[in-house]
């Protein structure tokens, strides 16, 4: 009797297709929280505008996040301003009122618990209000530079669409990274996979054919492309 064997999975080569994109993205605009990290931006610039984010475009974000910090660029002068004039000053973000709660919440919290200095720790984080995995990741690889995974939509979209991963959501698909992705590419994988997928790898009709790693692409879920 002949007992079937099932084809080996063929491993998927993370280095190669990271380094193309690394190779790649920069001819397009990069995210925002990026870019200020990359311009050495204050880790309490980088946690308000991450939140500022939310649910909003960067193009939006560019605009509203520097006109809160000529006003208030610390925890101190954020808190004095209170939670009313931080909504003006943030609309029209997405869910501006309540973001602007959470921003007055933090600020208090950084100065009686911190000393006025965000915390370069993802579970002190997770306790501020409004901050979840994606938020404190995000601050620690761009505002301290510190090893981290930062799982958004698009992160969680393609590697699943590559079959790297198999997962159902966002904070899944951060804990499969951390058990398999090579530390390396901790702090660039999210800069990397937000311009892909803004760009790019679309969730509806991606553009596989401008893609520079469609050849290691499971396509899983893709059922129309250009």
């Amino acid at each position: 009797m002949t007992v079937f064997t099932p084809p080996m999975q063929q491993v998927f080569p993370i280095d190669e297709v990271l380094g193309r994109l690394a190779e790649a993205m920069p001819r397009y605009a990069q995210p925002l929280i990026d870019q200020m990290g990359a311009a050495g931006a204050a880790p309490f610039r980088i946690l308000v505008a991450t939140i500022l984010s939310l649910r909003t475009k960067d193009t939006l974000t560019a605009v509203v996040a520097p006109r809160l910090f000529a006003e208030a660029a610390t925890p101190a002068t954020m808190l004095a301003l209170g939670d009313q004039r931080v909504a003006e000053l943030i609309y029209p973000v997405g869910f501006y009122r309540t973001k602007a709660r959470s921003l007055i919440q933090i600020c208090l919290l950084l100065l009686e618990q911190h000393g006025g200095a965000v915390p370069a720790d993802l579970e002190t984080l997770l306790r501020l209000p409004g901050v979840g995995r994606k938020t404190a990741n995000l601050v620690l690889t761009a505002g301290f530079g510190l090893p981290g995974i930062c799982v958004d939509t698009h992160v969680h979209r393609i590697c699943n669409r590559w079959a790297y991963v198999q997962t159902r959501a966002p904070d899944a698909t951060e804990l499969a990274l951390r058990a398999k992705l090579p530390t390396q590419h901790w702090l660039t994988i999210n800069g990397l996979l937000v311009t892909l997928g803004q760009n790019i790898c679309h969730p509806t009709s991606p553009k596989c054919s401008l893609c520079p790693v469609a050849a290691h692409c499971a396509r899983l879920g893709v059922t129309r492309s250009r």
